[in-house]
């Protein structure tokens, strides 16, 4: 297929109503089919019967809706385990160019962690943790046990006791795997207690067994207390036991009906919070990866620019706009990011970024500091439009790395959506201007360097 076709091609599917855009495999399938049955029946010299040729275009729709099965929702168990071999094949096309040898261990760790958490997947019952800076002693384990018996089997682990500070105040992952967690607090609650608490990994059920008298009054005073002091969601949750052996059973109570009618549905969501969680940590080491392998790219380019600005001075910043839009950029930067974007739908978003970016006045920001640079370095007064090009070549790196910022938020995302690009364009340049400027120093070596090597190939050294 000639450019020009694909480019009408282009036209027509972006002309196209977006209700019909899924469709347009079916249904190019579907003509083919006619096709190829119209050429047969008229080899056979048979009637071309147009109900015939009809059931041929809906069987080459009905055999590619067969091909491409709709996958499991991506909020379930099979989803995220979708979206977690995703991430991993991601992981094996990006590493591995740097450091071959950390790469495969990096992967082999992967590999690790998910079949550990599949076979956590698996696992029957329910797993409690009993949790607290100061706990109750161990040989009320039994007692426990016995108070929360019911249909699901139950394993109860007898936490040692939280440390009174910590650094980060993470909760150790042992007890993330856990379906519940009953958090000891004994009264008047400390701050190290209130820490912990607020502490608490999103989505992890917890009820807090309280120490308190055994009279009805200081109890409700008590309750009415720790109410002002923790979120709705722990205030209703609360366990009040005087510290008897004998009441313990009568406290637990209300846990023990909650473990007896809720035990699927405390199963289920530790295991989308386990994979949820698998997922935002392997998402967080991806894109560390791309960046690494961005930082190059974003290096390159931005000197490819100026150069490009010092062989040919362009007249104007519109066209500054475009030399920013650099192709090669663009298209490595989709592979880094897997973005299933077209390059004219890549390049209409970099140019909004790129016109936010110079209605910020990045450009002018950085003419006004390299004056000075440009000033210091003598031989580049021997360079034309050597300005010029410098600030080409930051105004390139401000918008390469809030193009990065945006494929990284737009994940998953099949086509952009320009309209809301363009309303977020001015936010992710001030970050991405903002977090440049703090590797201002670096920018100038860099510039420091290429001015040199500008000055070296205009005037080379005469041979003696």
């Amino acid at each position: 297929m000639t450019l020009p076709q694909l480019a009408g091609l282009a036209m027509v599917r972006q002309a196209m109503p977006t209700t019909l855009k899924p469709w347009l495999p079916a249904i190019g399938t579907g003509v083919m089919g006619w096709f190829a049955l119209d050429g047969l029946l008229r080899l056979s010299h048979l009637p071309i019967a147009s109900g015939l040729t009809l059931a041929g275009l809906g069987l080459g729709a009905l055999l590619l809706r067969r091909r491409q099965p709709r996958g499991p929702a991506p909020t379930d168990v099979p989803g995220w385990l979708g979206r977690l071999e995703q991430l991993e094949a991601q992981f094996l096309r990006l590493a591995g160019e740097p450091a071959p040898a950390q790469a495969e261990l990096d992967g082999q760790l992967r590999k690790d962690q998910l079949a550990a958490l599949r076979q956590e997947l698996e696992r029957q019952g329910l797993q409690l943790a009993l949790v607290g800076t100061c706990p109750p002693a161990l040989a009320l384990q039994p007692d426990l046990i016995g108070a929360l018996r019911g249909p699901e089997t139950l394993q109860l682990h007898w936490a040692h006791p939280l440390p009174a500070w910590s650094a980060d105040w993470s909760w150790p992952e042992v007890f993330a795997a856990c379906d519940l967690l009953i958090h000891h607090l004994r009264t008047p609650l400390s701050a190290a207690d209130l820490r912990w608490l607020e502490a608490l990994p999103a989505a992890q059920p917890a009820w807090l067994l309280v120490d308190c008298p055994s009279d009805d009054q200081s109890r409700e005073a008590l309750g009415a207390e720790l109410r002002s002091q923790l979120g709705q969601e722990l205030s209703s949750r609360l366990l009040f036991w005087d510290g008897l052996p004998a009441n313990l059973s009568a406290s637990l109570s209300p846990l023990a009906r909650h473990l007896a009618s809720g035990g699927v549905e405390l199963r289920r969501g530790r295991q989308l919070r386990r994979l949820e969680q698998l997922h935002s940590q392997w998402q967080c080491d991806l894109e560390q990866l791309r960046r690494q392998h961005f930082l190059p790219l974003q290096r390159r380019t931005q000197w490819l620019v100026a150069a490009g600005v010092v062989a040919a001075p362009l007249p104007s910043l519109d066209l500054l706009v475009l030399a920013v839009a650099n192709g090669l950029m663009l298209r490595e930067m989709a592979r880094l990011w897997d973005c299933p974007w077209t390059f004219e739908q890549l390049q209409a978003a970099a140019s909004e970024l790129a016109k936010a970016a110079l209605a910020q006045g990045v450009v002018e920001w950085s003419s006004q500091l390299l004056t000075g640079l440009v000033k210091l370095h003598g031989a580049t007064w021997l360079v034309g439009g050597a300005l010029q090009a410098l600030s080409a070549a930051y105004l390139t790196r401000v918008v390469a790395r809030s193009m990065a910022d945006m494929l990284a938020l737009s994940a998953g995302v099949s086509e952009p959506d320009l309209a809301e690009i363009k309303r977020q364009a001015p936010l992710l340049v001030a970050r991405a201007a903002e977090a440049e400027k703090l590797d201002w120093a670096g920018f100038l070596d860099q510039g420091r360097q290429w001015l040199r090597s500008q000055s070296a190939a205009d005037f080379p050294a005469e041979s003696v």
